[in-house]
């Protein structure tokens, strides 16, 4: 889950080819970093999803295996805890950039 979470990140990660950043104009780079947020959320959001079909499989009797829906569960939830944790820190890392006096 964490490298689902990471993947994305990595892809936003400086490059060290100095052309590559003279030629990415701040429209790409705006769409590149849209992209990369929205996989994320994509990602948590399917881990979500299959935890719901889990958890609604044991709850019909279709599923046994409890270790397996509890797994993802925490899944899902160590999912949407990092997801929180990263959003309040971009709110964070925003209200940073605009209070500073240029």
């Amino acid at each position: 889950m964490i490298q689902a979470i990471n993947q994305p990140l990595q892809q936003l990660s400086p490059t060290t080819d100095a052309q590559n950043k003279a030629n990415i104009s701040p429209g790409e780079a705006q769409e590149k970093f849209a992209s990369a947020l929205k996989n994320a959320i994509d990602k948590v959001n399917d881990v979500q999803i299959a935890s719901d079909k889990k958890t609604e499989a044991m709850a019909n009797g279709k599923v046994t295996d409890l270790h397996d829906v509890m797994i993802a569960a925490q899944k899902s939830n160590i999912a949407l805890e990092a997801t929180v944790q990263i959003q309040s820190k971009a709110v964070e890392a925003y209200k940073e950039v605009m209070s500073m006096q240029v």
